[in-house]
């Protein structure tokens, strides 16, 4: 207990003591009268946390900017706390909004307009980056059994859902929509699913395609249960606005991208021109929303579909997810956490079982789905099993629609606190399943590999092996040429030494000059160096805006095979914020970018180190690219894998035929070396392996986070900072998401998928 006592007043101010439970003061303190704080709950308080919430709610009342900083500090921290502990950032947001909410130190008050538009944003932009991200390809590839399993996914859970709102008394309307709320899913283990390259299996891929159709289905209903309450529509009404909602639908997704496909065909497709066609579909999407009477917020979510394929991938697109991302999205997800009453929530026992019996239907009905998966697709149990962890965490339009129906009073404060613990729970448990469900998965995508990106293509006379290779420090030039010249003589490629000149408003500037100048000497040096290299080599000028881009925009004009840049130094608040140039050319790039950190001349490399994590991953490119390197030099090429200390010597040598098998794919004339080695810590066992290389080279495939970085493993970031031979990351170019949650950085990239991790 802790009591708050006045000591004294005195005409200008009054004096407190802070007394612990057995009444010594252990802090005693003044304040102006008229001031700040100024105590109401002189007294008893429950816990010095209880004390410093009256007093900084009290506070916070006075200072409205001081809300704003802890939200802040709030978005910036929990997320990378979250994910060092390898859960995904939303459940630290949401329970960042339980601790400083009412069921916490009550620092935010909910009722507040501000926070209420800050909210409002945060749902309309996730809907719309919902829409925004979905990737038509992927769902084009399986259609027929997308929409097959997309319905299963979404009628069982529906039809167990309502029920369960019948059961404790709800109305149809509330009750469909309890339904409907556990009826869609959110990819929140796809970055696991890339990681271990199985986003071309089949059931992974119709697990992808068929949340695009439960998210439509969902909002659909909810769009016209709320229409029906808030309008009390009867029967033929109701009809009517389900005639209209198609019209509007097919409006909206099919005649909004046909008529911006045209107008930027016409103006032009500069930035300028793509952010106000958003802006407009965006609007008039809202607006026709409103006029056939359906909630407004979920237009977002249509117009994010019908822009999808005008703006692409392209940095109009790329702004507004992060601007989203960073922002509105996250403050959405706090505040779902400000709104749980957590005391009222378990002090009601028939609350508590309306939560578990939510959960446990949930998790019942997708497997259900599943099941039925198996029967009709022949699916083995292991992809029906990663494709009822996929289809477990409950976030995005899950969210969404409880707001919504909150709002509109058609769900009480009992299915919000619900609703807020169904995330937390599946958020938690769905990538935790499909790590463990996804590591014996095959993947088509090794088939695939038997062929590689970095296999000499001599007989195409046209189109040679072509190595792009930035040069701009001169200290690093020389082992960067040799680098690409030991893999260019390999391929029997060329090698492009590429400078880029900064862009100015005026081409004849005197800066631009400058950098010409510049660029030209550091080619002209990277020419002879190539001569001497004996390698074919093409020097290329470019002016552009930015390096990064500039790169990846050569690389692709030039059809490159591979990328050789040098290692850059994440210093800066500029670069950790926002990312560094590697960081833009790891994501932009359409081919491999080797990434390197060179200590010695890589004519002297003898000795290669390939960590790999899992055997599904794909492993063999980053494997060729050490054979081709090892080639060159005569050097012994070594595939390591590490396992846990308790694996038994039978799964270790299982394991080891596995690798081996895996790596014979690629008909090397001198194989490498398989190694497995039991260690309880994965960074350290390949540290002490190390000691023994000339070079290591750490396979990377690129997720993105927010804000604009690269998501690097806790692994590569400890092998990077200690490893004291040469360094090789290689990173294979970024496969897509389709889902807002992931986009804005909740990812669950973090998770041990295998024993690498």
């Amino acid at each position: 207990m802790v009591l708050l006592e006045r000591i004294a007043v005195l005409p200008y101010s009054q004096v407190f003591s802070i007394k612990n439970g057995a009444g010594f003061p252990f802090w005693v303190f003044q304040t102006q009268n008229g001031g700040v704080p100024t105590f109401e709950n002189e007294g008893l308080f429950k816990s010095l946390p209880h004390f410093l919430g009256v007093v900084s709610g009290q506070l916070i009342e006075k200072e409205p900017i001081i809300p704003f900083v802890i939200l802040l500090v709030v978005i910036l921290v929990v997320p990378i706390i979250f994910e060092r502990l390898r859960l995904p950032g939303l459940i630290g947001l949401i329970l960042s909004g339980i601790l400083i909410g009412q069921s916490g130190w009550n620092l935010f008050k909910i009722d507040s307009s501000i926070w209420d538009l800050l909210s409002t944003i945060g749902l309309a932009y996730l809907l719309f980056i919902a829409g925004l991200e979905v990737d038509l390809e992927q769902l084009n590839r399986k259609r027929n059994r997308a929409l097959g399993f997309g319905s299963f996914a979404f009628c069982v859970p529906l039809v167990l859902g309502s029920l369960l709102g019948k059961i404790f008394g709800f109305d149809w309307l509330s009750s469909i929509l309890i339904g409907s709320l556990i009826s869609s899913y959110t990819l929140l283990a796809y970055p696991i699913i890339n990681r271990l390259g199985l986003t071309n299996n089949e059931a992974v891929s119709v697990t992808i395609g068929a949340s695009i159709f439960t998210d439509i289905a969902t909002l659909l209903i909810l769009a016209v249960c709320v229409s029906i309450h808030l309008q009390q529509l009867n029967i033929w009404q109701t009809i009517a606005l389900l005639g209209w909602l198609a019209v509007y639908s097919v409006v909206v997704l099919v005649g909004f991208g046909r008529i911006g496909k045209e107008f930027l065909r016409r103006t032009g497709e500069d930035e300028a021109n793509q952010f106000l066609f958003v802006i407009t579909a965006v609007f008039l999407a809202a607006g026709m929303a409103e006029f056939i009477g359906i909630e407004a917020i979920i237009a977002a979510f249509f117009a994010g579909l019908a822009v999808n394929e005008v703006i692409g991938d392209g940095i109009v697109k790329q702004k507004i997810v992060f601007v989203g991302s960073v922002l509105f999205i996250p403050i959405f997800f706090v505040d779902l956490g400000l709104k749980l009453n957590l005391p009222a929530f378990l002090q009601d026992i028939n609350l508590v079982w309306l939560t578990l019996l939510l959960v446990l239907i949930l998790i019942a009905s997708k497997l259900i789905a599943a099941l039925f998966a198996k029967l009709i697709y022949r699916y083995n149990w292991r992809e029906v099993i990663t494709m009822w962890s996929i289809s477990l965490p409950q976030v995005g339009v899950t969210s969404c629609v409880t707001f919504i129906a909150y709002q509109a009073e058609l769900f009480n404060l009992d299915i919000l606190n619900s609703v807020i613990i169904l995330i937390l729970v599946t958020s938690g448990i769905g990538p935790i399943i499909t790590s463990r469900a996804a590591r014996g998965l095959n993947s088509s995508l090794l088939k695939q590999q038997q062929t590689s990106t970095y296999v000499a293509v001599s007989d195409k006379k046209d189109n040679p092996f072509s190595i792009i290779v930035p040069i701009y420090n001169p200290q690093t030039q020389q082992h960067l040429m040799e680098m690409a010249a030991l893999l260019a003589h390999q391929a029997r490629g060329r090698i492009m030494p590429l400078a880029i000149a900064t862009a100015t408003a005026s081409m004849d500037a005197p800066q631009l000059e400058n950098s010409l100048q510049r660029s030209e000497r550091l080619l002209s040096k990277a020419t002879a160096l190539s001569r001497i290299l004996d390698v074919e080599a093409e020097p290329l000028l470019r002016i552009d805006d930015a390096f990064a881009q500039g790169i990846s925009r050569a690389a692709r004009e030039n059809k490159a095979n591979l990328i050789v840049m040098g290692w850059g130094k994440r210093t800066g608040l500029k670069a950790r914020l926002f990312g560094n140039v590697i960081d833009g050319v790891l994501w932009a790039s359409h081919c491999p970018v080797a990434v390197t950190r060179l200590v010695e001349s890589p004519s002297k490399i003898q000795r290669i180190l390939v960590p790999v994590e899992n055997l599904t991953a794909p492993i063999l490119q980053p494997v060729q690219f050490a054979a081709m390197l090892g080639e060159s030099n005569q050097a012994q090429v070594t595939v390591l894998n590490v396992c846990d200390r308790r694996t038994s010597s039978s799964k270790i040598s299982h394991r080891r035929s596995q690798l081996s098998l895996l790596v014979s794919k690629l008909g090397l004339s001198n194989p490498p070396e398989v190694q497995i080695i039991a260690h309880e810590n994965v960074a350290q066992a390949i540290l002490q392996a190390a000691r023994l290389y000339d070079l290591v080279v750490l396979p990377f495939i690129r997720n993105r986070t927010i804000p604009g970085g690269l998501a690097i493993s806790d692994v590569t970031t400890q092998l990077a900072s200690q490893l004291t031979c040469s360094i090789i990351m290689l990173g294979e170019p970024p496969q897509r998401t389709n889902n807002a949650t992931v986009k804005a950085g909740f990812s669950s990239s973090q998770l041990p998928v295998t024993s690498f991790q």
